[in-house]
């Protein structure tokens, strides 16, 4: 699968991050600071964004805060971020949120979690049948009416 990576900053979690995405065969467009552009603020986020194509299934994000991951939901009406500190919250965000871009924080997410969190996130489907899949269908046709782009 292809991803679009990108990070506040080049760290420990980072990296370890896209070596593992990698070795699980994936293909990674890094952004920011990860591919060594000196882009502060949003801009990376931004960047990140705009390389996320409408077929893609899911993007991967390393956000310090839950702001930024607030605003990459609110730039796309196909974009879905969850800030997620465990596995079972990515679990639970690809469940019954479809969720697709994925963000974790690099301050208190260590390597074997963030592991989990990968393990979790990419072999979970969002729900099909049922209230669940009817509630996602329901949010993404909500979702233009209040996104910014």
């Amino acid at each position: 699968m292809k991803l679009a990576v990108g990070s506040d900053e080049r760290t420990l979690l980072a990296d370890f991050v896209g070596d593992h995405l990698r070795k699980e065969g994936h293909q990674l467009e890094l952004v920011g600071p990860l591919k060594g552009d000196l882009l502060g603020g949003l801009m990376w986020v931004k960047r990140l964004l705009s390389r996320l194509a409408p077929e893609e299934r899911t993007g991967s994000s390393f956000l310090l805060d839950r702001d930024r991951c607030q605003h990459s939901c609110e730039q796309s009406p196909r974009l879905r971020a969850a800030l997620c500190h465990d596995a079972e919250t990515a679990e639970g965000a690809r469940l019954w949120d479809d969720a697709n871009v994925l963000a974790m924080s690099l301050r208190s997410v260590s390597q074997a979690v963030a592991r989990e969190i990968l393990t979790a996130w990419f072999s979970t489907e969002p729900a099909k049948t049922g209230i669940d899949a009817e509630l996602i269908e329901r949010a993404k046709r909500l979702a233009p009416k209040y996104c910014k782009s």
